[in-house]
């Protein structure tokens, strides 16, 4: 994967290999611990019910409050990063966050684990967004698809890992007289502030500043930046011009189009560890989450195989929509086979396929319909829009899920994966430009082949 399916004839090869070696442990490490900690509140919630008194209509809106702040801020966020630069922004939401989380650990009532969702919410605002414009910075179009997988594939090792850790801890953690579910908050929000300083002392925030690159690979990369971009006019700095991008037919209908796709995203990996309970209540806590992991496994290794298929072929709608409709026939699976395991399983897995294997080629599709002027603006105003689906899906399925049936709330994200797949239909999006055939490749002497 290191060589992202560049050509072994590319005189760039190394240099890629160089930059992906140096930046996605770094990368994939802040999205690992981003997710697993906006989501770890589905494990904790099989223990914190009695203590805190949470019933399911609750913890749906306890995790969709999350998105109301995350929303409003993702597009200053955005914005700030590319004023301040990436090192030190992705600092800030990183250090942030985990102290959030760990401090979630110490809440003693409903009213007080709003306020900490919330305060996620604030600190997290602009980790994706920011890492996906980050990625642009570095990657050529025909590479960036596997490069956001890449990155999309830190998603499934978070929940693999959430799940596991997060059902060990409930079953075993019991220290300093504090519960369980406690725990799972504390030590999976700790990881994120060591990250944090990691990220300040060691990340770059473009080619320009890389020193593990050579002065001709700087070079080289950036004009190969540079390429995808000739004949645009010359971003707009102001605050009010790139709000302007907000005005982009395209980026309001990809927004819309990710939205319904978020509600099914969310609505999965929220109430996936109450789904896998209701198949046999006599599971402890560990084996609902080793068995909560099997489909994000079987996800990741579905992003994998989608991300290579659409780089080679430049196709990312038609993948797209095979599967948002692959994620819904999923979800209609587990309703169907909702007291038979096994089954079950196999369906929540094609779910995982459908909403984790989609986002390498739809944000592959995204940057590549957006301008560059709009890039920073529109990929945050994007993925704002979608986080709303996040909000959504949760609460609309906690308050139709019945305590002893929780599948009864799927229905809804059924239909907004097929409306997303609908949407896409009629959106028309170029393929990825070829090299040009007519400009000399560098000269091996200053390039790394």
């Amino acid at each position: 994967m290191a060589n992202l399916n560049v050509e072994a004839s590319d005189p760039g090869t190394r240099t890629i290999r160089k930059v992906t070696l140096r930046i996605f442990p770094i990368v994939g490490l802040l999205y690992v611990f981003n997710y697993m900690d906006r989501s770890n509140i589905s494990y904790a919630e099989l223990g914190m019910r009695d203590d805190l008194g949470i019933t399911t209509a609750t913890f749906g809106a306890v995790a969709s409050v999350f998105f109301l702040a995350y929303v409003v801020l993702e597009i200053p966020s955005n914005m700030m990063l590319k004023k301040v630069g990436a090192r030190l922004w992705l600092a800030r939401i990183a250090i942030s966050w985990g102290l959030v989380t760990v401090v979630t650990g110490f809440v003693d009532s409903v009213t007080h684990l709003y306020v900490a969702r919330i305060a996620l919410g604030i600190a997290e605002a602009g980790l994706f967004p920011g890492l996906l414009l980050y990625l642009t910075f570095w990657y050529r179009g025909k590479e960036r698809g596997q490069a956001i997988a890449m990155m999309a594939l830190a998603q499934p090792i978070a929940m693999i890992l959430g799940s596991m850790t997060g059902g060990w801890i409930l079953d075993h953690a019991h220290w300093l007289d504090l519960s369980s579910w406690r725990w799972v908050f504390i030590l999976q929000g700790a990881p994120a502030i060591l990250i944090g300083i990691v990220t300040l002392v060691w990340l770059p925030d473009k080619p320009a500043d890389a020193r593990f690159l050579t002065p001709d690979e700087r070079t080289w990369l950036q004009s190969e930046i540079d390429k995808e971009y000739v004949g645009e006019t010359p971003e707009k700095e102001t605050f009010r011009g790139q709000l302007s991008a907000l005005k982009n037919r395209k980026i309001l209908y990809l927004a819309a189009a990710n939205f319904f796709a978020a509600c099914g995203l969310y609505g999965f990996t929220f109430f996936l560890p109450k789904i896998v309970q209701q198949l046999d209540p006599s599971y402890s806590s560990t084996s609902i989450g080793l068995l909560g992991a099997i489909p994000f496994l079987v996800g990741a290794v579905g992003m994998l195989i989608v991300a290579r298929t659409s780089d080679r072929t430049g196709e990312r709608r038609l993948h797209v929509i095979g599967l948002m409709l692959l994620a819904a026939l999923g979800l209609l699976g587990t309703i169907v086979f909702r007291h038979t395991p096994a089954m079950a399983l196999i369906c929540l897995s094609m779910v995982a396929v459908g909403v984790l294997g989609y986002m390498a080629p739809y944000w592959a599709l995204a940057a590549r319909v957006l301008p560059r002027k709009e890039t920073a603006v529109g990929l945050a105003g994007i993925n704002s829009i979608a986080a709303l689906g996040g909000f959504v899906s949760p609460y609309l399925i906690g308050k139709n899920a019945t305590a002893d049936d929780v599948t009864v709330g799927l229905y809804f994200p059924i239909g907004c994966l097929v409306v997303c797949a609908v949407m896409l239909a009629f959106l028309k999006v170029p393929r990825e430009r070829e090299p040009d055939a007519g400009t000399p490749a560098p000269a091996p002497a200053r390039t790394a082949v």
